[in-house]
């Protein structure tokens, strides 16, 4: 069972990077991207903090079992490179860390000690809930452990939890898009989380992503409840086509490599990894030698 359970972390894991690699490629902060009818930028595609972190939580699943938060925390601060796109927050908080910093309080206290809602819990956490796919309750309680190591808002939690359940979901076999929010939303607290899940719900009739996002937002503003919505939206009509998935995603513009990172790791937990597009894998930067062995 854990041997089966790394295999399917471990293709969401190059899912989401592979999501992420490309998806920075398109990154423009102020206008949607530049996909030139879908031409490939070239090579090679480096992930970003994404990634970086994912591989974080992909090591504490290998080693650990589980979310073991010191040994997480650990993780985040020492693999911790500035240059892959941090935010400031989090390269101040991930310093402090490394001084000797008790994580605990550090993600307790931003913005007046209520925490981060910020997006980066939720772009981590693909490959966990790929790992506890046979129980989706699990995957919704180790993706809140997982999220709380830097983000203790409510919303982001709830934003973590939500995509850790999809990729659950979406590892445990094939569903209907509608069936398939219904499932995330079941795990996830009220909030502002839940209602855009709710609203991505009755979207599921659209297919125009740049309409979509006007709705649910598309990450430009960095925060779960703008980030999270749409991702699940574009997984949940995309489940096992990763190239469509990817360009549905991109098409709306905002944060890019995060939203392409988190549709990415659903949906490639769904698939073997060897249907993920092989020419895109081979342009993309090796994930670290740290977890490559994992």
């Amino acid at each position: 069972m854990p041997h089966d359970r790394l295999l399917r972390a471990r293709g969401s894991l190059l899912g989401l990077a592979l999501g992420d690699a490309l998806g920075s490629q398109f990154f423009v902060p102020s206008n949607r991207p530049h996909l030139d009818a879908r031409s490939l930028p070239p090579s090679p595609w480096q992930w970003t903090d994404d990634t970086e972190m994912a591989c974080s939580v992909y090591l504490v699943l290998a080693v650990h079992g589980g979310v073991e938060q010191d040994a997480l925390a650990a993780s985040f601060a020492e693999r911790h490179d500035f240059d892959r796109g941090y935010g400031p927050a989090t390269n101040r908080m991930l310093r402090l860390v490394r001084e000797g910093g008790d994580w605990r309080e550090l993600a307790a206290g931003p913005f007046d000690g209520s925490g981060s809602w910020g997006n980066g819990a939720a772009m981590r956490v693909a490959p966990l809930g790929a790992y506890f796919a046979d129980d989706p309750a699990e995957a919704a309680r180790q993706a809140a452990l997982s999220a709380t190591v830097t983000h203790t808002h409510p919303e982001a939690v709830a934003g973590a939890v939500a995509v850790a359940v999809a990729a659950a979901l979406a590892a445990s076999g094939p569903r209907r898009p509608g069936p398939f929010i219904d499932g995330v939303l079941e795990f996830v607290p009220a909030g502002t989380v839940r209602d855009g899940l709710q609203e991505a719900r009755r979207l599921l009739t659209l297919s125009d992503a740049e309409t979509v996002a006007r709705v649910l937002g598309n990450g430009r503003a960095v925060a779960a409840h703008d980030t999270v919505p749409f991702a699940v939206w574009a997984a949940a009509r995309n489940l096992g086509d990763f190239e469509r998935a990817f360009w549905t995603t991109a098409s709306a513009g905002g944060d890019v490599d995060t939203t392409c990172a988190i549709v990415g790791g659903i949906v490639a937990s769904g698939m073997e990894p060897g249907r993920l597009p092989e020419a895109w894998r081979a342009a993309v930067e090796p994930l670290p030698d740290w977890v490559s062995g994992a």
